[in-house]
């Protein structure tokens, strides 16, 4: 048998006689370093979370606010609220930043804080009262996290027993839960975030999670979240659900002032008694013995019969 030939292409490709040329192989592009990755998925859960405040607010509630901002990447900000608007402006503020949650911060008295956490248009909404706010900067805490990272939720068992529980946590779920793949966000886990039910109130906690042992260090903020009212709307509607344990900040402060008031007419009512049994003379003025030679009539007269 003789040797097989080789015929040279026209693209000076070695094709032997009786086999198939062989198929160009497509090489992935090459990408530099200095350019960006290119994501391979969609935004498909797209949640906009817009935090704004009323005038009048604290610096302490300011920087509480701000440090949502920096915690949530899918927030956006807006200016401060008159207070002589109405809630329901919030509404068309959202509608025009295209946004779908809502966290509003309002002050009143210039002392009290209230939270309003919303999914809007529709609804439901719920109202806090915010107390015990300690914000990053004040707290110095050893934690870190990097800015825009995904956190995870944690909620205590008690959010699993009754329906107003299991109504706050999924909103809370879909307003302090970044989306995945997030335009702004970045693609892991750092810190988490804690929600827990004690004194009918919730406790928000946020973790660092530390890559040495899996540990927790706390970075801040924290507060306290006194529920007051669930509303089927955006910030109205007719009422789901009203906490029954709650007190209003106003009547909380009148009651210390009767406390103290009663206090005062306790210490006015002594005083008065004190002085009713404080005797006329003095005991210094007293002497036992003045008395040993004075003679007494009855005895003088019974002397001289």
């Amino acid at each position: 048998m003789g040797k097989r030939k080789h015929v040279r292409d026209t693209n000076n490709k070695d094709v032997s006689e009786g086999k198939k040329p062989k198929e160009d192989v497509i090489l992935p592009p090459v990408v530099s370093s200095d350019e960006p990755v290119p994501r391979q998925k969609k935004w498909i859960n797209k949640q906009r979370v817009l935090v704004l405040s009323s005038r009048g607010i604290g610096y302490r509630s300011r920087h509480l606010m701000l440090d949502l901002r920096s915690l949530l990447p899918q927030s956006k900000s807006e200016s401060k609220m008159d207070t002589k608007d109405k809630l329901f402006v919030i509404n068309e503020m959202c509608e025009m930043k295209n946004c779908n949650k809502c966290i509003y911060f309002e002050a009143k008295k210039k002392m009290d804080l209230y939270m309003w956490v919303a999914n809007v248009p529709r609804g439901p909404s719920a109202k806090f009262l915010v107390e015990n706010v300690h914000t990053m900067s004040e707290l110095k805490m050893t934690g870190n996290c990097l800015k825009a990272s995904r956190p995870l939720l944690s909620f205590s068992k008690e959010f699993e027993e009754d329906d107003h529980w299991k109504l706050l946590k999924e909103l809370f779920v879909q307003t302090f839960g970044v989306p995945n793949h997030h335009p702004k966000s970045q693609p892991f886990f750092d810190h988490v975030f804690s929600f827990s039910v004690m004194d009918n109130r919730i406790w928000f906690r946020n973790y660092q999670i530390l890559e040495e042992d899996a540990s927790l260090a706390e970075i801040g903020p924290r507060f306290v979240l006194n529920p007051i009212r669930i509303f089927e709307g955006s910030f109205g509607g007719p009422t789901l659900y009203i906490n029954p344990h709650y007190t209003s900040p106003n009547e909380h402060r009148r009651i210390l002032k009767k406390t103290l008031a009663a206090k005062y007419l306790m210490k006015v009512e002594a005083k008065r008694g004190h002085e009713a049994r404080k005797p006329t003379n003095s005991s210094y003025d007293l002497d036992p013995t003045d008395d040993f030679f004075t003679i007494n009539p009855e005895t003088l007269s019974a002397t001289k019969t």
